[in-house]
């Protein structure tokens, strides 16, 4: 029998402060006493390991070692549900068999509820590829103008050799609707540096880089790092399946990406003074041809990444969200993998659910219920949380006083606050 327990924000915080203000008062001494580290039992536990579905074919010949990922924290592997903290299969309890995948980490969501139907390693550390421009949309798209016309520099063409490109010239004069439809359509990483330039004002492309990270955060897309616009490869970039969603979920609520991502043909414009002519550009996600509904996403693939993909889909009033991360090119595509995952969402009943996709209003009020301080930031790069950095909090908590709270907190329905307020037990079929 499936157990569900559900709590709402209100009743979390009560019960937080309430265990903190317990513990402070009986123990007045409690925040001037040194803790050692190993004294704060962790804050969550793996759930049990369930093997993910998966095709019978040999990974292909000469595939890149996937980079070391940064360290394991269990609260943001639990960020959405404590089910979500695994590295195998979290599916509702009675649900039909997922498709077998070479992805090595996938999820599905409702983009209108943020229900998590499913995952496969939802918090499993993985690298992006080009569904990383989601990002770039996710912080950008709003601060620029469609209309606008701007000219490229060499800066932005200053990209990987034999990588993804919709073809832009220096000196060459493009609206920005047009750079968001060579991003999205052709993967363009021109396009993704242009704009990048662009949306970082007079800091350019590293203020944007920077602007990512902070937006992810402010999702509460903590294990993901950005260190290129465009999701070329770079030291110490990833993501995750569950923080794709968060990320995708953002786009998704656009109206512009809505139309460029199901846009299924573009012109470039002809440069007359430069002497080079126009041409047509193609939507590469197969989805948007293919697929009952499709409501676009986005394609990724580089060989040390491998495929990643991004497809949302609307059948019968219902949206969903299907994330792909580490996948290979055979027997399924990875559009198909998607694909496969779309199909398996819409046969699970609407109620289904196994954690959730946080709102960023809820990342916001839960960063500082606590003490007051900034959500911590995903070690993208190795490092740890901001807090522990020092042997205070930004309120001038003690080390000691910081423990205690930890301890509560642990021992509280929610991880440190930022998982979602519900959980439950799930058993794979």
């Amino acid at each position: 029998m499936t157990v569900i327990r559900r709590y709402t924000p209100a009743t979390t915080r009560r019960r937080v402060v309430a265990a903190v203000t317990a513990v402070v008062t009986a123990f007045p001494a409690a925040a001037a006493l040194p803790v050692p580290a190993d004294a704060v039992p962790p804050v969550a536990s793996k759930v049990e390991t369930i093997p993910c579905p998966r095709p019978k074919v040999k990974p292909p010949k000469g595939r890149p070692a996937r980079p070391t990922p940064p360290p394991d924290d269990p609260v943001l592997r639990a960020v959405g549900g404590d089910g979500l903290a695994t590295d195998g299969l979290v599916v509702p309890a009675g649900s039909p068999r997922p498709p077998a995948l070479t992805a090595t980490s996938w999820l599905v969501a409702d983009l209108d509820t943020g229900e998590v139907l499913g995952g496969c390693g939802p918090h499993v550390y993985g690298t992006p590829a080009s569904v990383q421009k989601l990002l770039l949309v996710a912080t950008v798209l709003d601060k620029l103008d469609p209309k606008q016309v701007m000219t490229a520099t060499a800066g932005d063409l200053d990209i990987e050799v034999n990588s993804s490109a919709v073809g832009l010239v220096k000196g060459g004069r493009y609206s920005i609707e047009t750079l968001w439809l060579g991003l999205l359509l052709n993967s363009g990483n021109d396009a993704a540096n242009a704009l990048a330039r662009l949306g970082g004002g007079a800091g350019g492309l590293p203020a944007t880089i920077d602007d990512m990270n902070a937006e992810a955060k402010r999702l509460g897309a903590y294990q993901t790092h950005a260190v290129t616009p465009s999701g070329l490869d770079g030291p110490g970039q990833f993501t995750s399946a569950y923080d794709l969603a968060l990320i995708a979920r953002s786009c998704f609520a656009k109206p512009d990406f809505r139309k460029y991502a199901l846009t299924r043909t573009a012109q470039i414009p002809a440069q007359k003074k430069l002497k080079r002519g126009g041409f047509q550009i193609q939507n590469e996600n197969k989805l948007v041809y293919n697929y009952k509904g499709a409501l676009g996403g986005k394609t990724g693939f580089t060989t040390l990444a491998r495929h990643s993909y991004v497809g949302g889909a609307e059948r019968n009033g219902r949206r969903l969200v299907a994330t792909v991360l580490g996948a290979e090119a055979a027997p399924l595509r990875g559009w198909q993998q998607g694909a496969a995952l779309l199909d398996w969402g819409f046969a699970l009943p609407k109620d289904a659910s196994v954690g959730k996709l946080v709102a960023p209003e809820d990342v916001a009020a839960t960063s500082t219920a606590a003490d007051g301080s900034a959500a911590p930031a995903a070690p993208a790069q190795g490092g740890k949380d901001a807090s522990a950095a020092g042997t205070t909090t930004d309120r001038g908590l003690s080390l000691g006083m910081a423990a205690v709270i930890a301890v509560v907190l642990a021992a509280t329905p929610l991880l440190l606050l930022l998982t979602q307020r519900r959980r439950r037990r799930v058993r794979s079929r």
